[in-house]
């Protein structure tokens, strides 16, 4: 049975104020979070009854998103064109993702992650292979490599990112292309 309307757009709504909230400051209010989705905290915790079951959805949300984005972006565009716009996507993620590490327990992070690499490495899988079919993309790269390069993300300063990470991910679309 799925849920009613209202109840299916109260999740949306809440999952949307949490990415804000993760992407835009280490503190994670549960209460400014219901606020911004427009619902009361009882709401929120029907949907999510603990902190790190918010965080979690959150955070899969974003990974989903990731991964139904390759093939999605490869259906519109030349490879190159698709994996410039998803390492784009990739900087969205990396925001709200730094939020989280700072919001959630070591263990909960390492659970998180865990689950989710397989998902992304076979995103990038996809428009490597593709890129590579193109003659866009060297043959000497993998998933693994671009995971790696792409990890600075998380280590960009909030006051350093409009002018760095999209920069960053160029360098680094720069030097996957075939020469």
């Amino acid at each position: 049975m799925s849920p009613r309307a209202d109840a299916a757009q109260n999740r949306e709504r809440i999952l949307a104020a949490a990415r804000t909230a993760l992407a835009a400051s280490k503190e994670v209010r549960l209460s400014s979070i219901a606020r911004e989705a427009g619902v009361g905290q009882g709401t929120l915790y029907r949907h999510f009854p603990t902190r790190e079951d918010l965080l979690a959805a959150a955070y899969e949300r974003e990974v989903d998103e990731l991964a139904v984005a390759a093939p999605r972006l490869l259906q519109g565009h030349p490879p190159l064109t698709a994996l410039r716009l998803w390492l784009g996507e990739v900087a969205d993620y990396a925001r709200v993702k730094r939020g989280l590490i700072a919001a959630v327990e070591a263990t909960v992070w390492h659970e998180l992650t865990d689950a989710s690499i397989t998902r992304v490495a076979s995103a990038i899988d996809e428009l490597l292979r593709a890129g590579r079919q193109a003659g866009a993309v060297r043959d000497d790269v993998d998933a693994r490599d671009v995971t790696l390069l792409i990890g600075f993300l998380t280590r960009i300063d909030e006051e350093e990112w409009d002018t760095r990470a999209r920069h960053l991910l160029d360098v680094i679309l720069d030097g996957l292309r075939r020469c």
